[in-house]
């Protein structure tokens, strides 16, 4: 019975198939066309790239070419530079901070003071703190799209509050052409190591960058690798780009061309002009057919050898007395032309758009914006911003080292808290909401304004407005607290004065009498 069943579905696809095969060759040459325009290969779309390469393809061939590139114009390029520092202090700006949510309040206390304490001893390098940290890893973000931390565990001699520190590495210090099976079933794709079921088991780091002098005193490392658990590493990357991703596009990639294209013009430019106005005019001779040529023709050598200085200085009211025969002609440079600032200006609009910042934050041309251009793309920049804060800076990076910061600090007896109370309930105890930076307005009075309707109107809580001011609500009020109660022991007081009774009297006078007639009962 189950035979029959087969071959009577196998008969039935086959029926399908030439029913299908029948209708297709029963079709008109124009009906056969794709109906999507975009899927021709038509006159219009030849110059258009098409590739079917997977992304991970794409990052193992263009990759290392793509990031150099990318570091090189945020040296060298001005508005590329000026985009960068935009996208850096946007993302990270003084830090990204954390707030416990912890009932405790002992405890959150503590937390906060030991956290705090042990910011200023995070970075593995002793060059910065930990918010500083965050920036470096924002402008990593810019240029190569990626950047990869690893947690460093400390000795207790060592020193510090939390035996834990924090060491940034390079994209390059992953090579994207480490491409090889292992012999325990594992695969290394790009450095990262996977399993057999595609989850991320360890990174497979230089011990040196690959473009590092190799005339130093970590020579013999060049091209060594060293194998990192991934739970000891931190890959920070934008994964909203394209599914399956494994390494990180830098932030700069759509704009790379632009940039580097009308680099190239506003050097040439530059040069063109240069050159041009070296030449302030030249001296033209009119010669006969039998008259011995002009000195200026044999070069410096012979015209001073003749005692002709072809050199004329010009001195403001100078009269000068040239040869027969001669004339002067000023040069006159080439203008860049009336629609060079319009071809300046749409290339870089390009640019912004490529490099994902605002035209009038990367360029500093305010001269078209008014405040409601310059709000409605802020506007939009920090919503951009404001997902990469989320999916990338406190997903990748804060939670975790949050995480790691509090098993260490327990492990190290620095909270009021036992190992055994903490692994029963660790959730409880890491609990915390990331604060970002404030966004400074066009128009701050306005802004305050708009909060303080909403709050006063319970539309929105005032704790919310505190944090997107950058602070703690907790911590503030506290701080308010502290203050009023220093104001009344000191007998300060900052409220604004009132009117006196007979100033108010005065101005109760000074009002003019209603318009119309009165009438008695009224």
């Amino acid at each position: 019975m189950a035979d029959a069943k087969l071959r009577f579905r196998v008969a039935a696809g086959r029926q399908e198939w030439k029913a299908s095969t029948a209708f297709s060759s029963s079709m008109t040459e124009p009906e056969r066309r794709p109906s999507f325009d975009a899927g021709r290969s038509s006159r219009r779309l030849k110059g258009l790239t098409t590739t079917t390469q997977e992304i991970n393809r794409q990052i193992r061939s263009y990759g290392r070419t793509v990031v150099a590139r990318s570091r090189y114009l945020s040296q060298n390029n001005p508005y590329a530079m000026q985009a960068k520092k935009v996208f850096v202090s946007a993302l990270a700006g003084t830090g990204i901070k954390p707030s416990s949510l912890n009932a405790d309040a002992p405890f959150k206390s503590k937390l906060q003071e030991v956290w705090l304490d042990w910011t200023d001893e995070a970075d593995a390098d002793g060059l910065t703190d930990l918010y500083g940290m965050q920036a470096t890893i924002a402008s990593e973000m810019f240029d190569a799209g990626e950047c990869f931390v690893r947690l460093r565990a400390r000795r207790p001699e060592d020193g510090l509050i939390v035996p834990l520190q924090l060491q940034l590495l390079p994209s390059e210090m992953l090579p994207l052409n480490d491409n090889r099976m292992l012999a325990d079933g594992n695969y290394v794709q790009m450095g990262v190591e996977f399993n057999v079921i595609g989850k991320r088991v360890a990174y497979w780091f230089l011990r040196q960058h690959p473009g590092a002098d190799q005339v130093n005193f970590r020579s013999g490392f060049a091209g060594e690798q060293v194998r990192v658990p991934a739970e000891e590493v931190l890959h920070l990357f934008d994964p909203t780009g394209f599914a399956g991703q494994i390494r990180g596009i830098p932030h700069t990639l759509s704009g790379i061309v632009v940039a580097a294209v009308l680099d190239c013009y506003d050097d040439a430019e530059l040069e063109r002009k240069r050159v041009a106005a070296l030449f302030g005019g030249f001296i033209t001779t009119e010669l006969g057919d039998d008259a011995a040529p002009h000195p200026m023709a044999e070069g410096i050598e012979a015209a001073q050898a003749a005692g002709k200085d072809s050199a004329i200085a010009l001195e403001p009211g100078a009269m000068l007395d040239l040869d027969p025969g001669q004339d002067v002609t000023f040069a006159e440079p080439a203008d860049v032309g009336g629609n060079y600032e319009a071809f300046q200006y749409r290339n870089l609009l390009r640019m912004a758009a490529g490099f994902g910042v605002p035209y009038a934050a990367m360029t500093g041309d305010l001269r078209q914006a008014n405040y409601g251009s310059i709000r409605a793309g802020l506007v939009e920049f920090r919503r951009r911003i404001e997902a990469m804060q989320h999916a990338v800076m406190v997903f990748q990076f804060c939670r975790p080292v949050w995480r790691r910061f509090i098993n260490d600090a327990v492990l190290a007896g620095r909270l009021p808290v036992g190992p055994a109370q903490y692994l029963a309930e660790p959730h409880g105890y890491r609990r915390a909401k990331w604060i970002a930076p404030r966004w400074d307005w066009v128009d701050p009075l306005k802004d305050r304004q708009a909060e303080k309707l909403a709050v006063d109107a319970g539309f929105k809580a005032r704790s919310d407005v505190i944090e997107a001011e950058g602070y703690d609500p907790e911590e503030t009020d506290q701080r308010i607290a502290a203050d009023r109660a220093r104001e009344k022991r000191l007998g300060l007081s900052f409220a604004p004065a009132k009117a006196p009774p007979a100033a108010a009297a005065k101005e109760e006078d000074d009002k003019p009498e209603p318009t119309g007639d009165k009438t008695d009962g009224a």
